[in-house]
């Protein structure tokens, strides 16, 4: 199999719990972080698939954290689109090599070895995609993951530092599982608020320039098929409520009963 010649990225960011999954025991877990608020958007689960709610006009960056001892190439589309060539998303196609163990935040469109192009939530109609002429796929992230070649060399122990992680992943699902549990008794309670009408979906724009080095490697895969493929799909908040993924606001479940004869004289109104 001939080598791919793919990316590596220069800066990594510091290894971080996962909370987006979307198969048993990932090589490389997903997440989706709102660089203007600093936060790991959590996620919903919706007839079979991963939701987060995005913020019009944020920057956000995917963070793929590789969570096994070999290298692997994680191929990013979103929306549709190659983050790193912009090309219609095939998982044959470029993308981005990550040590093992090594977390690393993707920011933007791959404009260059030293820049990218921000991502951000953006309207639909005004996303890099639909401006390209391929709105069909907007507001969904994916990975397509392939483990390399054999190599001779022993993996290097899991850091520490993963192992602290993952270990707090473990207690988030637990704690994300009684959650969903109690969510259908919560949701019979009381009478739900009005559901808002939904806006235009949201999709990513081509934000502006920022550094980001990154630098050509050989990569050659172990298989012709992707060892891994995870999505994500993402709208706003108020279209995700609309839609029944996020479960709508509840009143106060304690409300005084009307009375008859609540007491007293009759006052000037």
């Amino acid at each position: 199999m001939r080598p791919l010649l793919a990316l590596l990225l220069l800066v990594a960011a510091g290894t971080a719990a996962a909370h987006i999954r979307t198969q048993p025991n990932p090589l490389v877990s997903l997440d989706v972080v709102d660089r203007d608020t600093g936060q790991t958007l959590p996620s919903w689960q919706h007839d079979g698939e991963a939701w987060i709610a995005g913020t019009p006009g944020h920057r956000y960056a995917v963070r793929l954290t590789n969570r096994s001892g070999e290298r692997v190439l994680a191929v990013l589309s979103v929306d549709g689109v190659n983050a790193v060539s912009g090309e219609t998303a095939s998982p044959h196609q470029t993308g981005y090599v990550l040590e093992p163990y090594q977390s690393t935040e993707v920011a933007g469109w791959r404009k260059s070895l030293s820049q990218v192009a921000a991502f951000e939530f953006t309207a639909l109609s005004a996303s890099y995609a639909a401006r390209t002429g391929r709105p069909d796929d907007v507001g969904v992230i994916g990975i397509a993951v392939f483990r390399e070649t054999r190599r001779w060399t022993p993996p290097p122990a899991p850091p520490q530092q993963l192992g602290r992680a993952l270990e707090r992943e473990r207690r988030n699902a637990a704690g994300a599982s009684a959650d969903a549990a109690a969510a259908p008794q919560a949701r019979t309670e009381g009478t739900a608020k009005a559901m808002p009408a939904p806006a235009e979906s949201l999709g990513t724009g081509h934000g502006a320039r920022e550094q980001s080095s990154a630098r050509h490697v050989a990569f050659e895969r172990a298989s012709t098929a992707p060892a891994q493929v995870s999505t994500l799909r993402y709208d706003s908040e108020r279209n995700l409520v609309a839609m029944g993924v996020i479960p709508r606001p509840m009143p106060p479940r304690w409300r005084r009963s009307p009375q008859a004869f609540p007491a007293g004289f009759v006052p000037d109104p």
